[in-house]
């Protein structure tokens, strides 16, 4: 198994930084916001209703992003994928999803990852706690990127530091404007992304069908 704190991300090979940083604080941060154990329970509260309202229909809910890794800060917004096996399952999904409230906004030039949004209709937990609802096929590229990350983050402390840190420099740099800490992430934390990933494939079961 391959521990992060003794390795180098691709981005600062040349340079020699390593995962090790420096303690800051940032007590004046509002867009990256300490981690809080409630987003956990804020997923499980959608979770439950989304899968009420999904009925029997053979699919999987995982949380996903910054705010499904314990201790890392993040911006207070639940990531979730609903992960799915067949192309019929997601014409099911995407019906079913409707009657709550949300509509099929496209994959917004991110290839394997449809996007839900709400219309805002007022319910008690869809439309109180901030979330982004993707949709993915079980093996699309980009539900994998989501998992590797967020499971190696998940058990690698130093990597989680790290990206912290580097979240809150990039909200710094971006003047606590969302817009700009997107752009700039883009850039600036990809080759962590993908370093990170490739780390993940080797300590990862790999990805199969959801089991119904």
């Amino acid at each position: 198994m391959t521990t992060i704190g003794h390795t180098r991300t691709k981005a600062n090979l040349q340079t020699g930084a390593s995962f090790a940083i420096k303690k800051n604080t940032f007590q004046k941060m509002t867009l990256i916001r300490p981690y809080r154990a409630s987003w956990a329970t804020d997923f499980l509260s959608i979770r439950e209703k989304l899968t009420s309202v999904l009925g029997d229909i053979c699919l999987n809910i995982e949380h996903i992003g910054s705010t499904s890794v314990p201790g890392l800060a993040a911006k207070p917004i639940i990531d979730i994928d609903i992960v799915y096996n067949e192309s019929s399952d997601f014409e099911l999904i995407k019906l079913a999803l409707e009657t709550c409230g949300y509509y099929h906004n496209g994959n917004q030039e991110v290839e394997g990852r449809e996007v839900f949004k709400r219309h805002g209709s007022q319910d008690p937990v869809l439309d109180f706690i901030s979330h982004h609802l993707y949709v993915c096929r079980y093996d699309s590229a980009e539900l994998q990127r989501h998992i590797l990350f967020r499971d190696y983050l998940r058990t690698n402390p130093a990597a989680r530091d790290y990206y912290q840190h580097l979240k809150y420099e990039i909200a710094r740099e971006a003047g606590e404007d969302r817009k700009r800490y997107a752009a700039i992430k883009t850039v600036k934390a990809e080759s962590f992304f993908i370093y990170i990933i490739h780390l993940s494939v080797a300590e990862h079961d790999g990805f199969s069908k959801v089991l119904c």
